[in-house]
């Protein structure tokens, strides 16, 4: 199974977090929620920007 990340761009949680204009705690959040589908490398997440880009489109309904 080879997949290929060429073309894909990823993002570390504090640029996605300025990206959407929230704090960092809230970008872990949405990761472990779910939300926001990431890679963790090592201790640190790396988020897909075109991933970023559909939440940024469409968003997300709070729920509370």
């Amino acid at each position: 199974m080879s997949a290929n990340f060429d073309d894909v761009r990823f993002l570390t949680v504090a640029e996605v977090a300025e990206m959407m204009r929230v704090s960092k705690m809230t970008v872990y959040r949405m990761v472990h929620a779910g939300e926001l589908p990431a890679i963790r490398f090592g201790r640190s997440f790396r988020v897909p920007e075109s991933a970023v880009a559909e939440v940024l489109r469409t968003g997300i309904a709070d729920a509370g």
